[in-house]
């Protein structure tokens, strides 16, 4: 009671001095589950140069300290923009702060170093779903409100040690072994520090870490240490108009984690793995966060390429439902149009998905859901606790196809089968291996799904570009 008084009383002081404040324009989106509208900042028109902060473009002169400044001053000053004029900048890490828009202008390229030195101190953030201290993410925000980036301008990190990290050697995966444990037995966030020794856990491209009413418009980024864009434990908020390419190791486009009331629309992404992920949290720290991923539209994207076009998983045990991609297009091949992937150790639920108007050249599966996916963690630790995912109200509906291995895949588990999946008018021009495999599912409808079927070697462009798999 007494943080909300104190909140009114500075938000009046604040307009009695005639301080700038954020704005919010309303968008209504169309989904086929309720959702709110989504408010997205509209920033005071007063810019905030890094120029006259200190930074100098140079490709020898780190601005990291310039850009803080001017971020400082923007916050300070009730919110705004800062701006990064055209030219190349290298920096380290930006760290956001509430009501401040960084914008990119034309012309401008954000050189990122690839030094691991230049991203501690170690800050909270998540690695694979874990809660841990790492090196900060390149663009950061924690708890914030009213964060952006935006504008023509790119976001270009050097690579050349992250490239070194994307192996996974002994001592990473010991690494990954110790942070799991960590979590399963409950040892303080704080005291889970991952950046240090041989790790080599790299950091996000961008990752906002508990923030509301997010902005990133119109930007793009080339290359990846890891994840590209990571939105974790964030409420509300719009993602346009980006141009993402990324094809290093585990280049996700973006990964909605925990997250919720979120619009993504008219983005071009080109990645080295899946292009739209919906995660929430592995076990023992999502089960404590407790917060569904949720109320997620995805519209007029387009993937040029992907392992997955939208993949579900595999850390999901805070749950996800109402998610809905519409009229996205993947003019070339993806591994899988839609993937749901999760295990005997995540529990919690995937419901109520749906996808719709997609148009898509080349896929090993139109449609996969697998409840065995452990990768390398299947014998790397044990099963702390053995809870099974419930998935029901799976929608896909109106999917052109011009090749495939097969259409669908279902594999649930006998103890909690999958419920309830409709596959509507799906039309897949050749088909090179077999139409379906279902296991362990109730309720599936299958209407007006037309196909054509060929001897596999007619497809040489799948095994060209996804292998022989």
């Amino acid at each position: 009671m007494l943080k909300k008084i104190f909140l009114a009383f500075a938000v009046g002081i604040m307009a009695a001095c005639n301080v700038p404040q954020v704005t919010y324009e309303s968008i209504d989106v169309e989904a086929p589950f309720e959702m709110e509208a989504i408010r997205v900042p509209v920033f005071p028109r007063q810019d905030f140069s890094i120029v006259d902060y200190g930074a100098v473009p140079s490709d020898k002169e780190l601005c990291t300290e310039a850009i803080a400044k001017a971020i400082t001053a923007c916050n300070k000053a009730g919110g705004g923009r800062v701006i990064i004029p055209s030219g190349q900048w290298l920096t380290g890490p930006i760290h956001l702060k509430s009501n401040v828009n960084l914008y990119l202008s034309e012309g401008a390229v954000v050189r990122f170093t690839d030094n691991p030195k230049d991203y501690l101190p170690a800050v909270p953030t998540s690695w694979e779903g874990m809660e841990c201290y790492n090196y900060s993410p390149l663009v950061y925000a924690y708890e914030c409100e009213n964060v952006a980036v935006t504008g023509p301008g790119k976001l270009y990190p050097k690579m050349m040690l992250w490239r070194k990290w994307f192996g996974r050697p002994k001592e990473h995966m010991d690494a990954l072994a110790s942070l799991y444990h960590q979590m399963s037995q409950g040892v303080a966030v704080e005291e889970r520090q991952m950046a240090m020794d041989n790790n080599n856990f790299r950091p996000h491209l961008i990752h906002l870490n508990r923030c509301k009413n997010v902005l990133l418009d119109g930007f793009e980024i080339e290359n990846s240490p890891f994840w590209t864009i990571h939105l974790y434990l964030c409420k509300e908020g719009v993602v346009r108009n980006l141009r993402v390419k990324a094809h290093g190791h585990n280049n996700d486009g973006i990964d909605l984690e925990m997250s919720r009331n979120f619009l993504v629309e008219d983005c071009v992404f080109d990645q080295g793995d899946d292009a739209v992920v919906i995660k929430s949290g592995r076990n023992h720290d999502a089960w404590r966060l407790d917060t569904p991923c949720e109320n997620i539209v995805v519209r007029n994207c387009i993937i040029k390429q992907g392992h997955t076009l939208l993949g579900i998983g595999s850390e999901l045990a805070g749950g996800v439902r109402n998610i809905y991609m519409t009229n996205c297009v993947a003019p070339g091949t993806v591994h899988r149009l839609f993937f749901v992937k999760t295990n005997h150790r995540r529990g919690a639920f995937v419901e109520h998905i749906y996808m719709d108007s997609i148009r898509t050249g080349g896929t090993l599966r139109v449609a996969e859901i697998d409840t065995d996916v452990l990768y390398q963690w299947r014998n790397l630790v044990p099963t702390y606790k053995d809870t099974l995912t419930r998935i029901s109200d799976i929608y896909l509906s109106n999917i052109q196809v011009d090749s495939a291995k097969a259409i669908y895949e279902f594999r649930g588990n006998e103890r909690l089968p999958i419920r309830n999946i409709v596959l509507k008018n799906i039309d897949v021009a050749c088909v090179a291996d077999s139409v379906n495999g279902v296991k362990h599912v109730e309720a599936l409808t299958v209407e007006n799904v037309t196909y054509n079927t060929v001897d596999r070697h007619a497809l040489p462009q799948l095994d060209k570009y996804l292998g022989n798999k």
